[in-house]
């Protein structure tokens, strides 16, 4: 079972997400506010972020990145459909994952899944390097030379996945599969988001490199 903390104010909704959460056996602490929600975080064994991002006085992006400042804890930000610009933010400010309003409890429920699935990659013991950057799993640790690199739970996984491959050329379509394994409104965007901010954080032009009508690939130089 896991702690699931929902920050949504409005009532219908809360209780949708609620009710979809609670069927597929987690526990819900629900506060309407982004102020209680940072008060909440370390009360609870927190497991899973649902992040509104229309909230009252902080707002959702200012929460995700108050959190993501020293954590790692996987956060899936609602958005209405007209707020591309704030879910690109989002992104860029480590969420894992969004939902557009209105949803399904359906979808709701398999994007929780899938984003509990992606960050609880069993630990290994072993180190992954490529050129200078260094990935522990068993530490969720990424370093360029001695700097530590802070990475939301999705990008670590993506990291993580194209430098064990490194050298191969994976599609858009083939990172979603292997990296977010399942399909979702994003589509090839959010790969394109995702690597963005990868290499952004790590500071190392060409080293996840754009292979034209290809896809993505990590390569050491």
């Amino acid at each position: 079972m896991t702690t699931v903390l929902v920050v949504e104010d409005e009532h219908n909704i809360a209780t949708v997400v609620r009710i979809a959460l609670e069927r597929d056996g987690h526990r819900v602490v629900a506060v309407r506010t982004g102020e209680e929600a940072l008060a909440e975080l370390p009360r609870h064994p927190v497991g899973l972020v649902v992040l509104d991002i229309g909230l009252p006085g902080m707002d959702g992006l200012e929460v995700c990145r108050r959190i993501r400042a020293g954590s790692s804890l996987p956060i899936i930000m609602l958005t209405a459909r007209d707020e591309e610009a704030d879910r690109v933010v989002g992104l860029e400010l480590g969420a894992d994952d969004y939902v557009s309003k209105p949803f399904s409890p359906r979808e709701l429920a398999a994007r929780v899944k899938a984003v509990l699935r992606r960050s609880a990659v069993a630990p290994r013991a072993d180190t992954v390097a490529v050129g200078e950057v260094t990935l522990s799993r068993s530490r969720h640790e990424v370093r360029v030379g001695d700097r530590p690199v802070q990475l939301s739970s999705t990008e670590f996984n993506l990291l993580a996945f194209l430098m064990e491959n490194a050298g191969f050329v994976f599609s858009r379509d083939a990172l979603l599969e292997h990296v977010w394994g399942l399909e979702f409104p994003g589509g090839t965007r959010t790969v394109d988001q995702h690597v963005a901010q990868v290499r952004s954080k790590l500071g190392l032009p060409g080293f996840i490199e754009t292979v034209r009508g290809a896809g993505y690939k990590a390569v050491s130089r």
